[in-house]
């Protein structure tokens, strides 16, 4: 299966992974493991959970990817409390985002979007549907999506974000915000790309 990887301009990997023994070690070969240059490359959930575990765990990505964590993952990664993370998001995520030299996608009611570089961009959109289980798998997909298609890792994300509040809006607007799924986010995502096409 790793063999394939070069095959692929853009992975995503974490979601809905578990972090069984095997599922560790899978983790770990394939980013010890990826091809120079890399695939454009996302890491969610359980990778990111994987990731945590390890002491210094940003000097093993040589590579620039999109890291996209909600506050407990961030906690993990970074050993700070929810509650730090959360009193100044996007102070931490620019900090976070530099000394990792990862593009971080910190989620959440007005999602932060940092660079290393410093570039920062924040979600306007506080959406209490989009916390649902598997919406930011969705986010997470529609990042790699868009770095599939060619865009550069901080673009990728911060309109990856976009889309999924925009198709989110779209869902609450349509069902309220008490029963949305994962689900009902994948039939928008084309008419919110279409409605910012349109301007």
């Amino acid at each position: 299966m790793l063999s394939a990887v070069p095959k692929y301009d853009a992975l995503l990997a974490g979601c809905g992974l578990g972090q069984h023994r095997s599922t560790t070690a899978f983790v770990n070969k394939l980013l010890a493991g990826l091809p120079s240059p890399p695939p454009r490359l996302v890491l969610d959930a359980d990778a990111l959970n994987i990731l945590s575990a390890q002491p210094g765990w940003w000097k093993g990505l040589p590579f620039e990817a999109v890291l996209t964590p909600h506050p407990g993952e961030m906690a993990r990664l970074s050993g700070l409390e929810i509650k730090e993370i959360q009193k100044d998001r996007t102070g931490v995520s620019r900090r976070l985002a530099s000394e990792w030299r990862q593009v971080l996608v910190l989620k959440g009611a007005h999602t932060v979007v940092a660079a290393p570089d410093g570039q920062c961009r924040v979600s306007p959109s506080a959406n209490a549907g989009l916390a649902s289980a598997g919406t930011g798998d969705v986010l997470a997909g529609v990042i790699a999506g868009l770095l599939g298609q060619g865009l550069k890792h901080f673009d990728a994300a911060a309109l990856g974000v976009f889309l999924h509040a925009l198709a989110g809006e779209m869902a609450r607007d349509d069902m309220g915000d008490a029963g949305m799924l994962a689900s009902d986010l994948l039939p928008l995502l084309p008419r919110a790309i279409k409605k910012l096409k349109e301007g």
